[in-house]
């Protein structure tokens, strides 16, 4: 009976496989491939180039102070972290691996120019996250898609579907994505560790340690990654760098099979849902989330003086995430792709970045890989779930019971996907993916305006040497806000910036109390 309900289970299992395959290979191709395209370049032309132009302010408004205080509020770059940990995750390395693995090394050139073009679309989302974002009791900020759909749209249910399709996407589908690979880092040592019950019991592991996080609250998760992925990312970087200059005589062909892959006819219109630019875009969209709805999440916690400098820092992320350390997975599995194509071809996913490692560096370097994996999962599973949180809230905002189920439910995802199927895990990411994709590339396609305007609002105050401060009433028709009114501006009442917005909105200070 056991050989019976095993085949019956292989099945099914094989079934869903190929199911979930034509769907997310039909969404890539004839949906997202043009959406993304088509948002990333229209703001970046709307947008003056926003992500290059304000590269350097970028960087300065990383270090901004909290602009209203509070316990449960946090910084800019708490913001980034908590963002940064959900980018940065085992897609940084397990997904490179992947996108190289089947598409071929162009790939990585197609996840490149993917970040570039939508580090547009996170300024746009994180800036309209920022403007419609609210607060709570305690002076945490909260917002997101959800809330901008609804608040500026006017279409609650929109905004409830968007927050139960994040939900399923990073709760559910994510998570488990992460526990597995996770999990899959330990084949090098244990071939068979999903069958002898070892990955139930790092399955474990990882839920207890998640469980210990996110029953604190959002102040805990942003102190929690803002020590792990600063760390961790350095670390990996420093891997990287020692891989190359030890290695750097097999640069130029590394990155000539790099181009020529790119650029290959057949690698690019060969069985296209397959092929290297569509594995490129799908693994970059995977790991740097832009103008997927996530990191909005993140950024309208932040607590700032004006909407457009999270929307800078959150374009930031985005080149962290793929331009940084996407490119230091790709350098190490390149280079043992010239060195030692035999053995590298045949391998995928973790053991092929392990033994990437293990090429350049030694057995000390798999160590570290798995090591590394670890880390990288847990920091994402919390920033994960501080986005599946927020979007809880949002459709079930002063329900405390049902927010404790929610958790149960969230740590039991990560136990099942710590021993789940490799393809169905990415499948199932994949098509949540898209479909949350979907819906905030047309929402933001519609609201976007209003970022472009709170921009031309940042860049006259910047052109005149203050530090920006945003005001709702500067920007004549804004659908309503619950933050960014006279009343939160009382510590300006002096100086330049007393002098902007009297001209500006014409503020009368002396009637502030």
């Amino acid at each position: 009976l056991g050989d019976v309900y095993k085949r019956q289970y292989m099945d099914i299992n094989e079934w869903l496989i190929e199911l979930t395959g034509n769907i997310d290979g039909f969404m890539y191709t004839y949906i997202l491939l043009i959406l993304l395209v088509v948002t990333g370049v229209y703001f970046t032309i709307r947008t003056k180039c926003v992500q290059i132009r304000y590269l350097k302010d970028m960087f300065r408004q990383v270090t901004d102070k909290k602009h209203v205080d509070g316990e449960k509020s946090i910084s800019s770059f708490q913001a980034l972290m908590v963002s940064t940990a959900s980018r940065v995750g085992t897609g940084n390395i397990a997904g490179v691996a992947t996108a190289i693995a089947l598409g071929g090394p162009g790939a990585v050139f197609w996840m490149w120019l993917m970040a570039i073009v939508g580090a547009a679309s996170a300024f746009i989302e994180s800036t309209l996250a920022q403007i419609w974002k609210i607060r709570g009791k305690e002076g945490e900020f909260r917002g997101g898609p959800a809330y901008y759909i609804e608040k500026a749209l006017g279409h609650r249910w929109l905004g409830i579907l968007f927050a139960v399709l994040l939900i399923l996407c990073y709760a559910f589908g994510f998570n488990g994505l992460q526990a597995y690979n996770a999990c899959s880092a330990l084949e090098y040592y244990v071939p068979d560790y999903n069958e002898n019950g070892l990955a139930m019991i790092v399955g474990l592991l990882l839920v207890l340690m998640t469980a210990t996080v996110i029953f604190g609250g959002q102040k805990r998760i942003s102190v929690i990654t803002s020590i792990v992925v600063p760390v961790m990312a350095l670390a990996y970087i420093a891997i990287a760098l020692w891989t190359t200059i030890s290695n750097i005589a097999w640069l130029p062909a590394a990155f000539a099979v790099l181009f020529e892959s790119a650029f290959d006819f057949e690698s690019i219109f060969g069985g296209f849902a397959g092929s290297v630019v569509m594995l490129g875009i799908k693994r970059g969209l995977y790991s740097n989330e832009a103008g997927m709805g996530s990191a909005p999440n993140a950024a309208a916690t932040a607590s700032v003086s004006h909407p457009v400098k999270q929307g800078l820092v959150q374009s930031l992320s985005v080149y962290i995430d793929t331009i940084l350390i996407c490119t230091c997975s790709a350098i190490m599995v390149l280079i043992f792709y010239v060195q030692d194509p035999a053995v590298a071809v045949g391998l995928n996913g973790m053991p092929l970045i392990q033994m990437a490692v293990n090429n350049s560096v030694g057995v000390a370097g798999i160590h570290f890989i798995t090591f590394a994996i670890f880390a990288f999962a847990y920091s994402s599973l919390i920033g994960n779930y501080f986005y599946a949180e927020s979007n809880f809230r949002f459709i079930f905002p002063e329900s405390k019971k049902g927010l404790f189920a929610f958790r149960i439910a969230c740590l039991a995802a990560i136990l099942y996907g710590a021993v789940n199927s490799f393809d169905l895990a990415w499948n199932l990411a994949d098509i949540f993916m898209g479909f949350m994709a979907i819906v905030n590339l047309i929402a933001i396609l519609i609201l976007g305006k209003w970022a472009l305007l709170a921009l031309d609002d940042y860049s006259k105050q910047r052109n005149r040497g203050l530090d920006p401060v945003f005001l709702a009433s500067s920007i004549p028709g804004l659908p309503e806000t619950d933050c960014w009114h006279e009343e939160h501006l009382k510590d300006f009442g002096s100086g330049p910036m007393k002098e902007y917005l009297e001209e500006s909105v014409d503020m009368d200070f002396a009637g502030l109390k």
